[in-house]
């Protein structure tokens, strides 16, 4: 998908446009090969840097193009995955595009909150032309999400631990683990969008403007956040995850030790009635009440035996 958006200068409106004109945002959503070759022939920069920027595996990075005059910024933004038992959180790359003074193109694999806001014109202060500050823009509101997101899985956390507490369940345990996944994700990605940040920050990639870092130190501090935020949660599900490998562990050893018992108590009258039944000679075998003897001599060792396994605590 190719979208072109332009602000009038004269209103300050954002526009969608056909043509490419200087100071417009070209936006790429999992765009097809003509899209790409119409892009690169139209404003003269290398088909490298938005592949690259859909590579489901790239790294955050930055990139520069002297001959072209050309900046690549690959961020990695979170998104949610739906999936059949549960919602996924996990990460992919966003690619921003300096070229020259003229474009600023956005490129990801798929649709994103983040790129949306820009389209529904939910950022104040934005203008197409203004690239720096859209950059940081996108860096701050990316980090915003981040914390959004990190909030969410904590809340998923807390619902899955007290279901777990009532009823151990298989989904609720894999919910956990895939909720665990997902703050590694995060953690991994924040990490390298810092150090993106960071080099951005020195001047010597982009040029700042005064009145636009601001926006970019914020964007590091909500990074930093959601750094310790994702790092925290993490610590506390992974407790979480032991402990109920422990509690399931523990009830296990707990059945298998009651049906042990209960298998001994059920042999001792089987093994009494068994000896009874020998075709030899044997106790109160011709007594017209040698059955009943029997019976009451294997209930009473049968408690017998059951008291004793009762004060092991092997019944509890």
């Amino acid at each position: 998908m190719l979208k072109i958006y332009n602000t009038n200068i004269e209103t300050n409106k954002i526009e969608e446009i056909k043509e490419y004109q200087k100071g417009s945002w070209i936006n790429l959503v999992n765009p097809s090969e003509i899209e790409i070759k119409d892009v690169c022939e139209n404003i003269q920069i290398q088909e490298d840097f938005i592949r690259d920027a859909l590579d489901y595996e790239e790294k955050a990075r930055i990139d520069r193009e002297e001959e072209d005059n050309t900046t690549l910024f690959i961020v990695d933004v979170p998104i949610i995955e739906k999936s059949e038992e549960n919602d996924i959180y996990t990460t992919m790359p966003l690619g921003m595009i300096v070229v020259r003074d003229d474009f600023f193109i956005t490129v990801s694999l798929k649709k994103n909150k983040i790129i949306e806001d820009f389209e529904k014109r939910k950022i104040k202060n934005f203008q197409t032309y203004k690239k720096t500050r859209f950059i940081f823009q996108i860096l701050y509101l990316n980090s915003s999400y981040y914390l959004n997101h990190l909030k969410q899985i904590n809340k998923e956390t807390e619902i899955a631990e007290y279901i777990l507490k009532n009823s151990m369940k298989n989904k609720e345990l894999l919910k956990l683990l895939s909720l665990e996944k997902g703050l590694v994700y995060f953690t991994t990605s924040l990490k390298s969008n810092e150090i993106v940040m960071e080099k951005t920050m020195r001047g010597k990639i982009i040029k700042l403007y005064e009145e636009d870092e601001d926006i970019l130190e914020d964007a590091i501090t909500e990074n930093r956040q959601a750094i310790e935020m994702a790092q925290i949660y993490s610590n506390i599900l992974n407790g979480t995850m032991d402990a109920y490998a422990s509690i399931i562990s523990n009830n296990l050893n707990g059945v298998m030790k009651f049906l042990t018992s209960i298998t001994i108590i059920l042999a001792v009258p089987t093994m009494i009635s068994s000896f009874w039944g020998m075709n030899v000679g044997l106790p109160f075998q011709n007594s017209p009440i040698g059955f009943i003897i029997m019976i009451v001599f294997a209930a009473i060792t049968t408690l017998g035996v059951s008291w004793w396994l009762k004060r092991k605590d092997m019944l509890d």
